[in-house]
């Protein structure tokens, strides 16, 4: 693995976290939870959707549940550097796919409680929990470039995804339950978050060798 450095979550932290089997198991755990938690917050609301539309209408859940897998995966690595994780072409579009989605989905957040300010500030839950929960998603996403890898095939679906949930969103109206109506600025913002998770992705991961398969 490269030397690049690794903003915001340095190599030791990293380390600290996945390699060690008290911390990982928390840190799996808590995501379980945080999926739990997420879908009581859309259950209501999903009555008229598609059970098929489920994991992009519900787009929170569904990015701790992928970060839930990609930990998943370092389990039988327990005991040993996070050089030592396999890398093969199915785990590479798993972990981009974590990370574009923990970081758009946080990133989007952020937006949706600036633009909508006045109608979720001053109450301590509506705006401050759910600022600081989504970016703990930013935080965890760049967990993953620590002992994922990414190929061209990946960052393309990742891309896809991505945008066919933006579609979804403001083309069908099938955005998350949110407390402003949306609006150009937010439709741009949104592809803009996408475009860029996307590129994080490409910059923070490195590519899977020819060895382990494209």
């Amino acid at each position: 693995m490269s030397e690049r450095p690794r903003w915001p979550v340095p190599r030791k932290y990293a380390r600290y976290y996945l390699e060690a089997t008290p911390s990982l198991v928390w840190l799996l755990c808590g995501n379980v939870l945080a999926v739990l938690v997420g879908v009581r917050y859309y259950v209501e609301t999903m009555v008229d959707v598609s059970t098929f539309l489920w994991p992009l209408y519900a787009d929170s859940p569904a990015a701790v549940f992928l970060m839930a897998l990609s930990v998943a995966t370092l389990l039988p690595n327990l005991g040993r550097p996070l050089a030592d994780v396999p890398r093969n072409r199915a785990l590479a579009y798993l972990h981009t796919l974590a990370f574009v989605w923990l970081l758009k989905t946080g990133l989007w957040t952020a937006v949706v409680l600036h633009l909508g300010f006045d109608a979720y500030f001053p109450a301590p839950w509506a705006y401050f929990g759910i600022l600081l929960t989504h970016l703990a998603f930013v935080w965890e996403a760049f967990l993953i470039p620590h002992y994922g890898s990414t190929t061209r095939g990946a960052l393309a679906f990742a891309l896809f995804v991505a945008l066919a949930n933006d579609l979804l969103d403001y083309g069908f109206g099938y955005h998350p339950p949110i407390r402003i109506a949306p609006s150009p600025a937010l439709v741009v913002a949104t592809l803009a978050v996408s475009l860029g998770s996307v590129a994080l992705a490409s910059y923070y991961f490195d590519r899977l060798s020819s060895e382990s398969g494209r």
